[in-house]
């Protein structure tokens, strides 16, 4: 079997992929590639400068591309009403692509008062799922997918501590934010499952990709992550597996996508495995019942 790239995606006429934190980085590849397939492609970005630049570059690569900027800030529960309204009057919308984050920042609240990796990297992909999910549910070949992280591996939830009130530590924090992206992936299937829903849920993640995710990152961090760079992958590549998860048709609800190379770090994409206790599906129900309680969003499969 060949190496995926970027040729392996499928032609993505007619179908309408909404992409978050499609302005840079690995989403703006994503963008890039399934535009360039002849996908319509929503890039959910929080700034407007930042938004149409994307769409120029992509313009620029592929002059017959269809873009439209979504207006979307995942630290306001508020902005992602608004945001799935917008969705919502699109004629359809076959995937979306939760791919936006924040890793290791200082300890800063979203407008709705939650911890900034937690609030954005998972609660606010909970609830733009839930709102534009009716769009999905009913659509043969639909899929949400959520891009994870190889950090999911030493991710657990504090439930005594969701928002890190107590004690804050940057990396154990996006440790279990990226954790709780997958035990939403995992429930979310299951309850579509359950409801005879042909849609599916999946997930990805990137490997070890040189994008501005780090930005954060504090002087002596940085140091440490210097021996990480012989290993690191561009975002080009590190959009493979988020791809694949979305197009390929060789795909099953549930399933989880890295890259092929050594450690999952990069190269290529394939279909890899989640850490044994993110099946856990009592921790599932209890994240999905706390996400619902935090946002307000009651899914309606």
């Amino acid at each position: 079997m060949t190496d995926y790239n970027e040729k392996d995606v499928p032609d993505q006429q007619g179908r309408t992929i909404l992409v978050t934190g499609a302005n840079t980085g690995i989403g703006w590849d994503t963008a890039r590639v399934l535009a360039g397939r002849g996908a319509r492609v929503l890039l959910g970005c929080r700034d407007e400068s930042k938004a149409v630049e994307a769409m120029e570059r992509i313009s620029a690569i592929h002059p017959n591309a269809d873009l439209k900027w979504i207006p979307l800030d995942l630290a306001s529960l508020s902005s992602v009403a608004s945001a799935a309204e917008v969705v919502r009057q699109e004629s359809r919308l076959d995937v979306l692509i939760n791919n936006a984050g924040v890793m290791i920042p200082p300890r800063t609240e979203t407008a709705d008062g939650f911890e900034l990796q937690f609030g954005v990297n998972h609660l606010g992909h909970f609830a733009l799922t839930g709102q534009v999910l009716p769009m999905l549910k009913d659509r043969d070949g639909a899929r949400i997918v959520n891009v994870s992280s190889l950090a999911h591996r030493s991710g657990r939830i504090d439930y005594d501590d969701l928002q890190a009130e107590q004690q804050y530590d940057r990396m154990k924090r996006y440790q279990m934010s990226k954790f709780a992206n997958i035990l939403f992936t995992l429930e979310l299937q299951r309850r579509l499952e359950a409801s005879g829903s042909p849609a599916i849920s999946v997930a990805s993640h990137p490997g070890v990709s040189s994008t501005e995710l780090g930005r954060y990152a504090p002087p002596m961090m940085s140091l440490l992550f210097l021996p990480l760079a012989l290993f690191m992958s561009s975002s080009a590549d590190g959009a493979l597996p988020s791809l694949m998860a979305a197009t390929s048709r060789d795909v099953s609800g549930g399933d989880y996508f890295g890259p092929a190379g050594f450690a999952e770090m990069r190269y290529s994409a394939r279909k890899v495995d989640v850490i044994p206790h993110a099946k856990d599906e009592s921790d599932a129900r209890r994240l999905w019942d706390v996400s619902t309680e935090l946002t307000g969003i009651e899914y309606n499969f």
